[in-house]
């Protein structure tokens, strides 16, 4: 149950399990957002509050039942499957809420009836609603089968013996034990059909062939050294590839390289200390390799090291049952059921639920720094923030968690180039060409690509084919994040 009725929410950013509405609207505006709910982790509508600016309007007693029973025809109507929900009064500042609570759905994928699921199938990225790609709706169908994604089969020739020698080697070193083809079999990795051994995905995942690089070339580590607190001068870069066992300790060496080491002497022995808490560092990292979301073929994970702050990001958010305030509580929620036991005996990860206690533990150890985690749009992130940065203000929009005022922030310091791109697209969907004939540049220029990047990164546009980034016919559509600093109504 959500802690909801318990605390004043109406003060609180609308979020992934947070909205607010001051009537009924027009459309299947709210079909969409609770199917949204329900193909995540569950999320509450408030009806009765303005959004922007924040304003409890409230519903009047004679129209109460009335928008209880329009609720429930309309989801009724337009829903699929059937999608239940907890509808009550709650009161707020002498006025009357109608709330409306939506659970984690267990037959996802849920969908518009009118359109199918595969044109009308909703997921909750940010404060927004998103039409799910096709690869988010096989996970989608996955979660209700209850099967992770890397331990589904790879029909594909895969020479086992060749292509896991260096895992199953760095596997013995790691924990002594021998990694042989029953080993195999009853960890997952392999699977027997009609007398022949396929891969499941997390084989592929750990190893070194050709085929990992044809099928999952996201399965990869982006690294990133800049100067300053934002994206716009790199200093140092390096991406990732190969193995996924072998990336953490590599990801690692590119954060040391770009990160101070200082000594102290104390009494007659010498004390050295990095500018950030590599244990804890490493145990992001670690996190970030075997619990991302390996389905999402398009995202990688970035590593980006600014003066200010360490950000890792991982795809995929967190897990449907695992809240926010819950992390830190013990409590684990293994996404890829294949690849975290063989982690585990690689000493990679510890025992389960204990990692996010132990990276606090590491950053208390760190008076100036502050350990922060966050969803931010279809991805989990792990800040590690330098308070003298948090306390002089310069880097408000980089540490506050997707509320309203960071957005504005982080739109503020956008150049005038990106402003323009976001009117511009106000219009409909352009590519890349596009924007740079309507604007008088001279072609597609570097300033151009990396205001794009940009405006991907901070949630402002989005691509028309999310599943192939570097196609021919990639246009980019403004986000409602987008729409709102551009002066419209969400």
């Amino acid at each position: 149950m959500n802690d909801i009725r318990k605390k004043q929410f109406w003060n609180l950013p609308e979020s992934r399990r947070l909205e607010f509405k001051e009537s009924f609207p027009r459309g299947d505006a709210v079909a969409r957002t609770i199917i949204a709910f329900a193909n995540g982790a569950g999320g509450t509508l408030v009806f009765g509050v303005k959004d922007s600016p924040r304003k409890i309007i409230g519903i009047p007693d004679d129209q109460l039942f009335v928008l209880e029973e329009k609720i429930s025809s309309h989801l009724f109507d337009l829903c699929a499957p059937t999608i239940i929900p907890e509808i009550y009064i709650q009161s707020a500042e002498g006025e009357n809420l109608l709330i409306v609570e939506i659970f984690p759905g267990s037959q996802k994928p849920y969908f518009l009836k009118s359109k199918g699921k595969n044109n009308a199938t909703y997921i909750r990225v940010g404060s927004s609603n998103r039409k799910a790609s096709f690869e988010i709706i096989e996970e989608l169908e996955r979660q209700k089968r209850k099967i992770s994604f890397d331990s589904v089969i790879v029909y594909e020739k895969f020479d086992v013996d060749k292509s896991l020698i260096s895992f199953m080697k760095f596997f013995k070193k790691q924990s002594g034990l021998k990694m042989d083809h029953e080993h195999l079999k009853n960890s997952g990795l392999i699977v027997c059909e009609r007398d022949t051994f396929f891969p499941a995905t997390a084989a592929v995942l750990l190893s070194d062939s050709s085929l990992k690089r044809r099928l999952f070339p996201y399965a990869k580590i982006e690294c990133a050294r800049f100067k300053g607190d934002n994206t716009s001068v790199f200093l140092d870069q390096a991406t990732i590839e190969g193995p996924v066992f072998s990336s953490s300790d590599l990801c690692m060496d590119f954060i040391k390289r770009n990160i101070s080491l200082s000594s102290v002497i104390k009494d007659v022995y010498r004390e050295d200390t990095w500018e950030y808490p590599v244990a804890a560092v490493r145990e992001a990292v670690n996190n970030a390799v075997v619990h991302r979301d390996y389905s999402i073929l398009g995202s990688d994970i970035k590593v980006a090291l600014f003066d200010n702050m360490l950000e890792i990001t991982s795809p995929g958010p967190l897990p449907d049952t695992m809240p926010m305030e819950k992390l830190g509580s013990g409590r684990s929620e293994i996404r890829n059921r294949v690849l975290a036991p063989i982690f585990k005996k690689l000493k990679l990860i510890e025992s389960w639920g204990t990692g996010i206690q132990r990276m606090q533990d590491e950053v208390s150890r760190y008076a100036n720094i502050d350990l922060e985690f966050r969803e931010t749009e279809y991805s989990f992130q792990v800040r590690f923030i330098k308070k003298e940065s948090k306390k002089s203000g310069q880097s408000q929009g980089r540490v506050r968690a997707e509320s309203r005022q960071s957005q504005k922030s982080h739109i503020s310091e956008m150049t005038q180039l990106s402003k323009n791109i976001i009117k511009l697209l106000k219009t409909g969907a352009k590519s890349k060409s596009e924007v740079a004939a309507v604007l008088g540049l001279s072609g597609v220029t570097g300033h151009l690509n990396r205001s794009f990047k940009i405006l991907l990164n901070e949630g402002f546009v989005q691509y028309t084919i999310p599943e192939k980034p570097q196609s021919r016919l990639q246009q980019y559509m403004l986000m409602e994040k987008g729409v709102d600093h551009t002066g419209e109504n969400k």
